[in-house]
């Protein structure tokens, strides 16, 4: 992806006198394209930043960033909740921009209607295979499928009316499709790759939730394959959510399958979150029989029921299958987060998700916690690796150019943070509590965090829609 100017005009000094709407002083800082890290002052007009400057800038209101870092927004591919309590903390986690790209959405236009307007950061989502099969047949569930479309063939027709509806999507500006195969084991290897001639056609990604995980055949490395094999015979887009999740110890060499491709120009894409454990409905597919060996032969005490905080027995998993809810999955080694959080290539992504303060902690911590436990108390990857992976990498997977970069001319999404005192707050005990030591976020030129604080009445945040 080409710089939005020449690296020289980012050593350009000001005209003298030239006043701004906001300026930045004295911060360090970091944009992961150019390789910038330095101590500059940025200047923001009328939504964008209009100028980095060596010297020092006027402005209407002036920020002292002296001991800080300044980096563009964080980019969160993989955000399902999508609401104002949501989007406060993902705010107060330095992210600018966060989409429902795995789930998706439909219909795809009053989604969007919907928050305009009314949102703190930016929003955006796919259309989705899940609730677009939810409709055709009619499923009796809401955010996940509970039962016809599960275990179900589609019938000829029925696979004419899913493609009628992600097509109809993608017309109206969706970011590409996302997939969970993995929720809907009822989908043919026919109907799957129906969904990536669309996406090819249309030459637009498929964000996929693999259709298995673990080591036991067929398991992660057999779905990745499924998937990698549609895409490079369709020509589609690939990017394949939580890495570390599905594959578990296999991670090193599904890492290695996805980097192998993109060398051989495929565009493949992969995204991991900085947690050992994953989260998703305890009445899913994802618990149907033989869930324990998918997951790395856990037990049910490796499950926590996101409502209580409890650990779950036999009986209890029972009982709240039935019901239905969130429960966490204590699953993945710590040794495979370090692997992904390291890797220079692997997205940052949360899969969040808080529902009155109930969830997972990576919703309201993820970002904070890759810059204070991944990169400055355990050394695994440099600031300037971390910042590239929360926002250019993201924005250069949505082929945004005027968002993940501190250049003039780009979007002013900005987050500033102080590298020594950056932390998550969040636990699986007690998810909503918010990330500390990121003092300022601002979204379209707005602040939406100033003194670690929300903003009250402030909505800068737009729809990203494809083709804009």
């Amino acid at each position: 992806m080409r710089c939005l100017l020449p690296a020289l005009y980012l050593l350009a000094f000001a005209a003298a006198g030239q006043q701004y709407d906001t300026v930045i002083s004295r911060g360090r800082v970091i944009d992961p394209e150019t390789k910038l890290d330095a101590v500059r002052d940025i200047g923001v007009r009328d939504g964008r930043i209009a100028a980095i400057s060596e010297t020092a800038l006027e402005g209407r209101q002036v920020v002292n960033a002296r001991g800080l870092v300044v980096s563009p927004g964080f980019i969160d591919l993989h955000q399902h909740g999508q609401t104002p309590e949501n989007y406060a903390f993902k705010a107060r986690d330095g992210v600018t921009t966060a989409l429902e790209m795995e789930v998706g959405v439909s219909p795809v236009d009053s989604w969007y209607r919907a928050r305009e307007g009314k949102s703190l950061i930016n929003f955006g989502a796919t259309v989705g295979h899940i609730p677009v099969r939810m409709a055709v047949m009619h499923d009796s569930g809401t955010f996940l499928p509970r039962d016809r479309a599960v275990d179900s063939t589609a019938t000829s027709e029925q696979l004419s009316a899913v493609i009628d509806l992600l097509r109809q999507g993608l017309d109206e500006g969706a970011l590409g499709i996302g997939m969970g195969v993995a929720y809907v084991p009822g989908a043919t290897r026919e109907e799957i790759f129906r969904v990536f001639q669309l996406a090819a056609a249309r030459k637009t990604p498929v964000y996929v939730h693999l259709r298995s995980s673990g080591p036991i055949e067929p398991g992660g490395i057999d779905a990745l394959q499924e998937v990698m094999s549609n895409a490079a015979a369709s020509g589609a887009s690939l990017h394949v959510v939580h890495i570390t999740s599905t594959e578990l110890r296999l991670t090193p060499i599904a890492l290695d399958m996805l980097h192998s491709a993109a060398r051989h120009n495929l565009d493949f894409t992969t995204e991991a979150y900085p947690y050992t454990a994953g989260m998703t409905d305890i009445s899913s597919a994802i618990f149907s029989e033989g869930w324990q060996a998918r997951n790395g032969g856990i037990s049910y005490s490796d499950l926590t029921w996101a409502a209580t905080g409890e650990r779950l027995t036999a009986e209890s998993f029972a009982r709240y299958r039935k019901q239905g809810g969130m429960v966490a999955i204590h699953s993945i080694p710590e040794e495979m987060v370090r692997i992904a959080m390291a890797d220079p290539d692997v997205i940052v992504a949360s899969d969040g998700i808080l529902d009155h303060g109930k969830g997972h902690p990576r919703a309201a911590g993820t970002y904070a916690r890759v810059l204070g436990k991944y990169v400055r108390e355990e050394h695994v990857l440099s600031l300037m690796d971390a910042v590239r992976k929360m926002s250019l990498l993201p924005a250069q997977r949505l082929n945004l150019s005027t968002k993940g970069r501190l250049q003039p001319g780009a979007d002013a999404d900005i987050v500033i943070f102080d590298p020594e005192r950056v932390t998550d707050r969040a636990t699986f005990e007690n998810p909503a509590q918010y990330s500390e030591g990121i003092p300022y976020v601002m979204v379209h030129g707005i602040w939406v965090v100033r003194d670690s604080q929300i903003q009250d009445n402030v909505f800068p945040g737009r729809g990203i829609r494809r083709g804009q």
